[in-house]
């Protein structure tokens, strides 16, 4: 009988011995993020599946431009050259990870993704292009799932604050989301998809990913930059609901396709800008 057990045991055993030497460390937990970024993404592909123009297709460019960025360069500093091999802890966390993915739940791959980044910053840290890469990744996390969650959680009391902030700048009358019209021809409502959380988690990856890319080293000063680069994002976002809180004239001019477009790419300008500025030494010495 324990012949037997050995028998069965020894070719798994060897297996597993070979996937340990066979691949290094970093391009294990690079194919374990690809799959959980690809198969997240899809979710990221249903919801603008009804986009059937350029127009549309350019409406979420913004969104498309810094998620993009943010997995290419946090895969590409996982997948940076390392001498270490796989632990056998690196198995069973990958083994959580495939349970995880393989279900057709799509919020289940960020959450996925989430241990994964928290097991390498806690457990894996040996490499600092990993640790920088995981950063990256983790960040991804928030506007792909964890800003969501919270706007369900918080959803009243956030649009409310957008609400206020608008009424405030217009000097209008609010009655929670809803903000008076400059000429008191009725209320306009700030709806979810107006909300300002949204494009601040995006400002907010998109100083993470190239401050992490960029290999920036953290200084007092980066929490002037970041909050420059959230903060302006909001100030487009309001200043666009206030311009349309002017008359329903503006309204319906400001709040079609075009009013979008230009309201994304302001943001994405904004955001790459002051990220980029915040990083400018490190990026110019490599010039």
């Amino acid at each position: 009988m324990t012949a037997t057990i050995d028998q069965i045991t020894a070719p798994r055993r060897g297996l597993v011995a070979a996937l340990r030497h066979s691949i290094p460390r970093n391009e294990f937990f690079a194919g374990l993020y690809v799959l959980g970024l690809a198969n997240g993404l899809v979710a990221r592909g249903f919801s603008t599946a009804h986009y059937d123009n350029w127009a549309g297709v350019l409406l979420s460019l913004d969104v498309n431009v810094i998620v993009l960025f943010a997995c290419f360069a946090g895969l590409s500093a996982i997948f940076s050259d390392d001498g270490e091999q796989i632990r056998p802890t690196d198995l069973a966390v990958a083994a959580v990870f495939l349970m995880f993915t393989v279900l057709p739940i799509f919020a289940l791959s960020w959450v996925a993704v989430t241990g994964l980044s928290l097991y390498i910053l806690l457990f894996a840290n040996g490499s600092a292009a990993r640790k920088r890469g995981a950063v990256i990744l983790l960040a991804l996390t928030v506007p792909m799932l964890w800003s969501r969650l919270l706007f369900q959680l918080f959803a009243k009391i956030i649009l409310d604050i957008d609400a206020w902030l608008v009424a405030s700048l217009m000097g209008t009358d609010r009655v929670g989301n809803m903000v008076s019209f400059a000429d008191a021809s009725g209320y306009m409502v700030v709806l979810p998809a107006c909300s300002s959380l949204t494009n601040m988690s995006l400002a907010f990856l998109c100083w993470v990913s190239i401050t992490q890319w960029a290999e920036h080293r953290w200084s007092a000063w980066d929490i002037l930059w970041s909050l420059l680069v959230c903060m302006s994002v909001i100030a487009v976002n309001v200043t666009r609901i206030s311009l349309m809180g002017l008359s329903h004239r503006h309204y319906d001019m400001i709040h079609g396709d075009l009013g979008d477009m230009v309201a994304n790419f302001v943001m994405l300008t904004l955001m790459i800008g002051f990220s980029v500025l915040g990083v400018r030494r490190e990026l110019f010495s490599r010039a």
